[in-house]
């Protein structure tokens, strides 16, 4: 029997919440753990500090689990995605005439940093996932003998495109070229193995599928691509001596901590652990992913059968993701979006029509009747 995990999403009535591709609720643990940390800073501040360290440890641990990294030393936390792009785009030692691969649907995170680059010499190829015969093999079609890395997006996300990362991967790997994955729209709704991908980085912010915070993330950086990234940031934290304050000679640290060059966002950590102790421990990715894939089977079977919408998403279960867009045949999905804000179903405009990002807790009868609301309008 289906477990009812309402009681930690207690949302206001007359809400549908479909937006988890950009900013999630919290979880009712979540928003607890930080009303405890408050308290604690009000009461006794940083007393209980060793205890906090703990908590940093936990949130680590459970990152790790959840991308099956091969250790925590491999995983830096970091405030959201665009900082750890920024670390790889700005740590490699780029020459002209260097090239990336990346697609012509991503989102401005995983663009911007490789667009800077441009200044220096190096090509950024941006390939178009709808051209035959499919994503990968026009993506992997672009690298030539200078392509020093490949980015990608795991989940497009204006689209819902899950992309084959193992295939992309291992092909990257046969021939040296570095993987990077903006992972922001799979982590916390869908399995994800950075080792079987053969990702030499991943990167994703806490506050989507992961029912974190905004402003806390992780990185993972498998550790033969550690020495390629030059650091630019430098403090107290990234040494490998931290604690050691009267240490003049300081070496950076071995683990990925490196990355981390100052105080963390402890607050974002107290709630990022929760979330993930939620996903992780308490329901479970493969019930997790079980779920908001039944949930997206079910957009997609009614979108596809009702004659005044269509379906912008992929159709195929390989490809599809949480993330199911769609525009109304005769009403513009401006003013649809806007009615459906309205009527309380929080969603989101993008890729030209409505996108609805429901996550495993989301009941069936609250897509029936937003479908419902597009249909009546």
């Amino acid at each position: 029997m289906k477990k009812d995990y309402s009681n930690q999403f207690p949302q206001k009535k007359g809400i549908i919440y479909l937006n988890h591709a950009a900013v999630a609720p919290w979880p009712r643990q979540t928003a607890e753990a930080v009303k405890r940390f408050a308290e604690e800073n009000v009461t006794i501040g940083a007393w209980r500090y060793p205890h906090w360290l703990e908590t940093e440890k936990q949130l680590r641990e459970l990152a790790c689990r959840l991308i099956n990294a091969p250790s925590t030393d491999d995983i830096a936390l970091i405030k959201n995605t665009s900082e750890g792009l920024s670390i790889v785009a700005s740590g490699l030692d780029w020459q002209a005439g260097d090239n990336i691969v990346t697609s012509n649907q991503e989102f401005p995170s995983n663009l911007i940093p490789w667009q800077v680059l441009t200044k220096r010499g190096v090509q950024l190829r941006e390939t178009n996932l709808s051209a035959e015969p499919t994503p990968e093999d026009s993506l992997l079609a672009q690298i030539d003998e200078k392509t020093r890395l490949l980015t990608i997006s795991s989940v497009q996300y204006a689209s819902g495109l899950k992309m084959d990362l193992e295939k992309i991967g291992q092909f990257c790997r046969q021939r040296n070229i570095l993987f990077c994955v903006d992972a922001i729209q799979s982590l916390g709704s869908l399995n994800f193995e950075c080792q079987t991908i053969h990702a030499d980085f991943v990167i994703a912010d806490g506050h989507k599928w992961m029912l974190g915070p905004e402003g806390m993330g992780i990185f993972y950086c498998r550790p033969e691509a550690k020495e390629k990234l030059q650091l630019h940031q430098f403090g107290w934290h990234m040494v490998e001596e931290m604690g050691d304050y009267d240490n003049k000679v300081w070496s950076i640290a071995r683990s990925a901590r490196r990355f981390e060059c100052g105080s963390l966002n402890m607050i974002g950590i107290f709630a990022l652990k929760e979330s993930l102790d939620l996903l992780i421990n308490k329901v479970g990715i493969d019930q997790v992913e079980q779920a908001v894939l039944a949930n997206t089977a079910y957009l997609v079977e009614r979108i596809q059968a009702e004659p005044k919408l269509q379906l912008l998403s992929p159709s195929s279960p390989n490809q599809y993701s949480g993330i199911v867009t769609f525009k109304h045949q005769r009403v513009n999905s401006s003013i649809l979006y806007r009615h459906l804000i309205e009527q309380g179903i929080i969603c989101a405009l993008r890729g030209g029509g409505i996108r609805f990002s429901p996550h495993f807790y989301t009941p069936k009868t609250e897509l029936v009747q937003a479908l419902n609301v597009c249909l009546n309008v």
